[in-house]
């Protein structure tokens, strides 16, 4: 009988590896040193004999990477995504914290819909604060000392097929061409991944893409932050469609040394942060007073502005003919609007996924129909929570999911009620932060009590 998605949910969160894993290839290849990427390799190093990362970027374990252009920005890790990186690598939090990190307990993180802050849920789940570079680094630090770990730096051009079955990856090192065989190949090119393009060259299906235009623009600053341990240490604000405000939302982090790091985001033609001077001002303006402390503080260096078109998805699940020996990872199966923060915790995701699949022992030779199943179920998942509240924008017009009118209104009354009502906030909390089917919101229980909360707060 199989599972409900819920079920499935629940069970990546909850899935630990085993106590003694066994070797069920010889090499595994990972297209792409990404977060996705690495946490894939990871994974992969308990049940491959070698793990190989092919990358254009030489390994670092400090610093921005050239391949990830947006990783000036603030990036968000969900309690969800701590999860996974805990579970995988036992004393993350120790470490990262060692490093600079700030500790982000419920208490310290604060919420405000439209200017209202929002219930503070105190037994939240935990999570860190710190910018991308330190948490890929520390990462990228991790998988990089298992002993059956290594990395090519090269440009992946395609892959080998013999007969239904990848079976390697070619390369190009400087215009000197290779190739590196496995018996399972990871994508994990990111949102311009050319598997799509390999697979229909190689007379296999193409996916279909689905893609949501969001138009987001954001802006990310960095301040001097005081030595004392501020109070919040994650700090958030969203506007909804009804404040006709042009700027969408804002959040603040304490970050390594000693550092705020402030991010606002507008869609369409609004471009707000886009200069230092409107930056601070909107900050002070615009958002409660936390956010003009902030601005109040030295600002260190420029505003890093980028722009992210549209969320989509390869819906690799739907093909009736996939190659053996190939699975995706990260947002090379699907990348979605970034103030949601769920990118990080949807690789670690797709790498318990991963883990899943693999402790069943499978017979590589075949599809990885289990794999993309599972994995469908945590691309849904975050599909759902991000398009839903992106079909709120004005300026975003589909396409709409059957039954839109009253999941819409439905989801306008629970978060409204998260303002207020602290059973309410912690079920979307849970979900929010990917350790619970958004299906758990769709309870009666939860929308009736959400309406009586709504009610008593008017």
């Amino acid at each position: 009988m199989s599972l409900s998605p819920s079920r499935i949910f629940a069970e990546l969160n909850a899935v630990c590896p085993p106590v003694q894993p066994s070797p069920i290839m010889g090499t595994a290849i990972v297209l792409g040193g990404s977060v996705a990427g690495l946490l894939a390799a990871r994974v992969l190093s308990d049940y491959a004999d070698s793990v190989v990362i092919i990358d254009r970027d030489a390994p670092q374990v400090t610093g921005a990477r050239p391949g990830v252009p947006q990783g000036t920005q603030l990036h968000a890790l969900l309690p969800g995504g701590f999860f996974q990186l805990e579970r995988l690598f036992p004393g993350f939090r120790d470490q990262a914290v060692a490093r600079g990190a700030v500790e982000a307990p419920p208490t310290a993180r604060r919420n405000y819909l439209d200017g209202r802050p929002r219930v503070v849920v105190p037994d939240d789940a935990d999570t860190l604060a710190g910018s991308r570079p330190l948490l890929e680094g520390l990462i990228r630090q991790q998988v990089l000392r298992l002993p059956n770990v290594k990395t090519l730096t090269a440009r992946a051009t395609g892959l080998v097929f013999d007969g239904t079955a990848v079976t390697g990856v070619r390369y190009d090192v400087g215009g000197v061409p290779g190739v590196e065989n496995g018996d399972l190949t990871v994508d994990a090119m990111g949102r311009s991944s050319r598997l799509s393009a390999w697979l229909e060259q190689a007379d296999w299906d193409r996916p279909v893409t689905r893609r949501m235009t969001v138009r987001l623009n954001y802006a990310t600053a960095q301040f001097r932050r005081p030595a004392a341990t501020p109070a919040s240490t994650v700090v958030l604000a969203l506007n909804t469609a009804k404040t006709a405000s042009d700027v969408a939302g804002a959040a603040f982090f304490a970050i390594e040394d000693g550092r705020w790091m402030a991010m606002m985001a507008g869609y369409g033609d609004y471009h707000p942060g886009h200069t230092a001077d409107d930056f601070v001002r909107r900050l002070r303006e615009q958002f409660p007073p936390e956010f003009g402390a902030v601005a109040g503080q030295e600002m260190l260096g420029d505003v890093q502005t980028y722009h992210h078109a549209d969320s989509r998805r390869r819906d690799f699940h739907a093909l009736k003919r996939f190659p053996a020996g190939l699975v995706s990872v990260g947002d090379a199966v699907a990348s979605f609007n970034p103030v949601y923060g769920q990118g990080m915790t949807a690789a670690g995701l797709h790498a318990a996924c991963l883990s899943t699949y693999l402790r069943s022992g499978p017979d590589l030779t075949q599809p990885a129909h289990q794999y993309l199943a599972l994995q469908k179920v945590v691309v849904d998942a975050a599909w759902s929570t991000s398009t839903s509240a992106d079909l709120a924008l004005p300026h975003v017009d589909g396409p709409y999911p059957r039954g839109y009118r009253i999941t819409s209104w439905a989801s306008r009354q629970i978060i409204a009620a998260t303002v207020t009502d602290l059973a309410t906030a912690r079920r979307f909390n849970e979900v929010v932060s990917m350790r619970a089917h958004p299906l758990s919101l769709a309870r009666p229980g939860v929308l009736l009590g959400a309406v009586r909360a709504n009610r008593r707060a008017r």
